[in-house]
């Protein structure tokens, strides 16, 4: 993985990211593969990173390296104790991942679900692998001074991390850093499962860890932690708004000093249109001709006709609203009685499962649709098509439009978060388009991006210098993770945030 080399600015520092999902040890979405990729960058650049992950089934088959650690937890949880054992895997210098090992809590089918249903226990699992990274960052070795989590599932660390400085004799605690990848998903629970975490109930307040009478997971890491970051700048703003703020609008609006956008960057190792295993021929910004072989290649792949002059879109994507499907389907129905043809790959929401099968039911020979995961199809989807389909109703950064960019495959964006952020419309800047943007979240606006679409590809001369633009734009991982190193000292030089401060 390709996470870049450039030199730390200043003396090298001691980071500690916490994450439910770690690419490649395990992935449901663009979460793993930020922090499997930040974690690397940072170790590149001369810093001292470690990353702690629960160990799910079938990491230690598929990862021989992995050794078990003389270390064992022994925490509370509620009214009694559990223990759990660690693990690590050194990938390369200066990165150590740690694994929690519990087969109770880990040793399962899905990592957050099975069969279309949320884990009962995961309000459980996940106050228990929190606490084990509290443990860790207190007692590792070379002592982290800074701790970065993830999402709703290591929100709560903040919290304890805040507690147990103030409260627990922990006088040169590391600071801390909340990376919310979608504000949309929190961490609700039963306001009982608050006691898991043995921590007073002072903090079981509106301000704090409470919403409404349930715990709030994601609630008590924004009210507490040093510093905040999103994965784009634009959806920085966006929380801040009633619209997009997920009812914490008022809460990221108190916090908003502390807050800032980050970009994801790409791992343009594994997303390279000249050596790829997925890809059955190669191509370049300065030699385009082997993107058509993979055009053809994917068409048979998807079992639609061999014509390369007939534009093809493509997606892949989570079957579920926040990507646009409500929009999406409705505007391909319109659509695909023109001259185009279709690829899709997802899973998710059997009511949009149901809905492409009688898409492609009415449309044979222009639509295919592949329900599951694939990652050398997705690769050759980013890579075969002509242009990319992404109508999310929100999109906190999104990966997808900067792999199609960097395929020369054209995106179809709405101007929404990091979609906004990457893509550039001739609307705004004739020289540097890249991909087409829409605004409005209908099924109409999506259809008439489409028939811009469709005028571009009669232009080949104008298709190729959107194609060799988006191509040449770097968003490559050292511009990243030199913006949270900047995050990283500023928190360090200042005073921790007292609670709701």
């Amino acid at each position: 993985m390709s996470a870049g080399t450039q030199a730390s600015v200043g003396r090298p520092l001691r980071v500690l990211l916490a994450s439910s999902e770690v690419h490649p040890y395990s992935k449901t979405g663009g979460l793993a593969d930020m922090t499997g990729a930040l974690g690397r960058a940072l170790a590149r650049m001369g810093h001292r990173v470690g990353i702690v992950k629960p160990l799910f089934r079938g990491v230690r088959e598929r990862f021989p390296g992995l050794r078990r650690v003389d270390w064992r937890f022994d925490l509370p949880l509620g009214d009694r104790r559990v223990d759990a054992e660690l693990w690590v895997h050194e990938p390369e210098r200066g990165l150590a991942v740690y694994f929690i090992g519990h087969d109770g809590y880990f040793n399962r089918a899905g990592l957050y679900n099975e069969n279309g249903r949320d884990y009962a226990d995961n309000a459980e699992r996940f106050i228990f692998f929190s606490k084990c990274v509290v443990h860790l960052a207190r007692y590792l070795p070379w002592r982290p001074e800074l701790v970065h989590v993830h999402d709703w599932q290591t929100a709560l660390v903040a919290l304890m991390v805040q507690h147990e400085r103030r409260w627990g004799g922990w006088s040169d605690a590391p600071r801390t850093c909340l990376t919310i990848h979608n504000l949309a998903y929190q961490g609700y629970f039963p306001g009982w499962t608050y006691g898991l975490t043995n921590l007073p109930w002072s903090y079981f307040h509106p301000e704090c860890a409470e919403a409404y009478g349930q715990l709030n997971c994601l609630k008590a890491g924004i009210a507490t932690a040093d510093r905040l970051t999103t994965v784009s700048p634009r959806y920085a703003r966006e929380i801040l708004t009633e619209e997009f703020g997920e009812g914490l609008a008022w809460l990221l609006r108190r916090r908003q000093a502390h807050l800032r956008g980050i970009l994801n960057g790409v791992d343009y190792e594994e997303w390279n249109t000249e050596h790829n295993p997925h890809l059955p021929a190669s191509y370049s910004v300065q030699d385009l001709s082997g993107k058509a072989v993979v055009k053809r290649a994917l068409l048979r792949e998807a079992g639609l006709p061999e014509e390369e002059a007939v534009p093809l879109f493509g997606t892949v994507t989570r079957l579920a609203e926040q990507k646009g499907l409500d929009i999406l389907l409705p505007a391909l129905h319109e659509m695909l009685a023109a001259r185009m043809r279709f690829v899709l790959l997802g899973s998710g929401d059997a009511r949009y499962v149901e809905a492409l099968e009688r898409l492609r039911e009415r449309y044979p020979g222009k639509v295919a649709i592949r329900i599951g995961f694939d990652p050398g199809l997705a690769h050759r989807i980013e890579a075969g098509c002509d242009f990319y389909l992404m109508p999310s109703r929100f999109e906190p950064c999104g990966l997808n439009q900067m792999y199609s960019l960097r395929y020369g495959t054209v995106p179809i964006v709405r101007a929404v978060g990091g979609l906004d952020d990457t893509v550039v419309d001739a609307r705004e800047s004739v020289e540097r388009a890249n991909g087409i943007k829409f605004h409005e979240y209908s099924a109409a606006a999506l259809a008439h991006a489409i028939r811009k679409a469709l005028v571009l590809y009669g232009h080949p001369a104008l298709l190729h210098r959107y194609r060799v633009n988006g191509m040449q734009v770097d968003f490559s991982w050292v511009r990243t993770a030199g913006a949270y190193e900047e995050v990283y000292r500023e928190a360090l030089a200042s005073p921790p945030v007292a609670w709701g401060g």
